[in-house]
């Protein structure tokens, strides 16, 4: 559910039932920009057994930050529908708590398809990992 700010500002936040509440990430969103930000103060749960972020908490915050971006993309008034349709991840660094920070750009597209760049950081800004995306829109 889209949480739209009363004041007109140009962020709001994305509060969604289901994976959101279980995993625990903030997901808000720059309507101005279209750009997305997905927070996550890291628990053991979202650990692996080494003791590191586990490789698909950190899929699920990419596809996150990248899906809502390509949303934004598509619609920035209404937060369009759509589905990945793939997404290909570099992990480059491990974190082992603190919080993490997924953000994504449009890189282009157009009426039904888009391409999105993500990056994951942690709290002191190192480059967690990366990923790019196509997200195609869903017409109701």
């Amino acid at each position: 559910m889209t949480s739209l700010p009363p004041d007109g500002s140009d962020s709001f936040q994305i509060n969604d039932p289901g994976c959101q509440q279980m995993v625990g990430y903030e997901t808000t969103i720059n309507r101005t920009t279209g750009e997305c930000c997905v927070t996550l103060d890291l628990e053991p749960r979202h650990l692996n057994r080494h003791g590191i972020l586990h490789g698909g908490m950190a899929a699920t915050l990419l596809d996150v930050v990248c899906g809502n971006t390509a949303s934004q993309f598509f619609d920035p008034e209404g937060h369009a529908p759509l589905v990945t349709v793939s997404l290909n991840i570099s992990y480059v660094a491990a974190a082992k708590g603190g919080r993490v920070k997924a953000l994504a750009q449009a890189k282009g597209g157009g009426a039904s398809v888009a391409h999105i760049y993500g990056e994951l950081l942690d709290e002191e800004g190192r480059l967690l990992a990366t990923a790019t995306g196509i997200f195609k829109r869903i017409r109701k």
